[in-house]
């Protein structure tokens, strides 16, 4: 291995034991909200625009993970999945896009959004938090709280997306999102926000399926396809689940 590579992995490494240590309490919380939602019928959203969707999607239809969870995609801004991928950005500063975001989706009131953006300056999850919160969902913001204290906001009320959270989860990931210094490269590299943010969000749904069982509830959870007789198992859970599941189809169609 490389120097340098060797030196991304540590520091990812020393990332993950910071957010373990700091982000504790901010967990076990989220952890609650997700376990009671899920308890009292209610269903679950994640939402994040360019790279902080994949943090988003990786607890979806995820292998070992909580069936409950679904994605709230907005086109063109999901992933980098647009050509210019400059597009995608720009979408992000589009004043309304979360509003008909969420006009058109199955979210409700008693629902949990998670809305995960590293900066949480601009406009498109700081819309999002607060359309989300003002129609009844609990809303959970998955950021950086040290951006709002060095960047400015992007969106017209100069609020970030902290703000408009009933919990916050820090990640603890220094503003430009890189952590390695090489000679003769202008600026910083190596970014290590996915791989913080994805383990944040897997430990969440971890702690909740512990609280859900604590409370006598059997969570609903997917197995791998890959096992045998994970995908009938994954038939069962889609259609027993089908009011609290929207990437699938409707029940019969698993039959």
């Amino acid at each position: 291995m490389t120097e340098l590579a060797g030196q991304y992995l540590d520091a990812a490494l020393e990332a993950l034991r910071r957010a373990r240590d700091d982000a504790a309490p901010a967990v076990d919380a989220v952890a609650g909200a997700v376990a009671r939602t899920v308890a009292d019928g209610g269903r679950l959203f994640v939402f994040g625009a360019g790279h902080s969707s994949l943090p988003a999607m990786d607890v979806v239809y995820r292998a070992g993970g909580l069936a409950l969870m679904n994605l709230l995609a907005v086109p063109g801004v999901t992933g980098v999945d647009v050509v210019p991928a400059t597009l995608g950005s720009a979408l992000e500063h589009v004043p309304g896009l979360a509003t008909a975001t969420l006009d058109c989706s199955p979210a409700r009131t008693g629902d949990l959004l998670f809305v995960i953006s590293l900066s949480g300056r601009n406009t498109l999850p700081v819309e999002m938090a607060s359309q989300a919160r003002g129609r009844g969902l609990t809303v959970v913001g998955v950021t950086s709280l040290a951006y709002a204290a060095e960047v400015s906001s992007r969106h017209p009320s100069g609020t970030f997306l902290k703000d408009h959270c009933d919990l916050v989860l820090d990640t603890g990931i220094g503003v430009g999102d890189a952590e390695l210094e090489v000679d003769g490269v202008p600026g910083r590299i190596g970014p290590v926000s996915t791989v913080v943010t994805s383990a944040l969000l897997q430990a969440v749904v971890a702690g909740a399926i512990g609280l859900l069982v604590e409370r006598g509830v059997t969570p609903p959870t997917f197995r791998s396809g890959n096992v045998d007789g994970g995908t009938e198992w994954n038939r069962t859970v889609l259609a027993d689940n089908a009011d609290r599941i929207f990437h699938s189809y409707p029940p019969t169609a698993h039959r």
